[in-house]
């Protein structure tokens, strides 16, 4: 099994994931590219204390980006895992 640290990188805090962690009780994670849904589930609930129910994820691709000249680059793609916990559990994001 993966160390849960480098699975999980972040919690992503946006308006979509703040209502959903209202209404569903779900989480936005920024998670390792190759961490599978199994992976991602045993990280959080090391790293939680929570109880997971599913773990659905997608892949962002980068965005291309140009700066000024005609030279072209893109932002990183990443791996985005939405978590649905149990009732009454909730990851502290303070």
């Amino acid at each position: 099994m993966k160390d849960p640290y480098s699975v999980v990188r972040t919690v992503r805090v946006t308006e979509k994931g703040s209502a959903l962690s209202e209404k569903h009780n779900q989480y936005l994670l920024v998670v390792e590219k190759h961490a599978n849904k199994v992976d991602i589930k045993h990280a959080v609930e090391q790293l939680f204390k929570v109880k997971v129910l599913r773990v659905n994820t997608q892949q962002v691709r980068g965005k291309a980006r140009r700066e000024r000249t005609l030279a072209f680059g893109r932002t990183p793609s990443w791996k985005k895992a939405i978590v649905t916990l149990k009732e009454g559990d909730k990851i502290s994001l303070e």
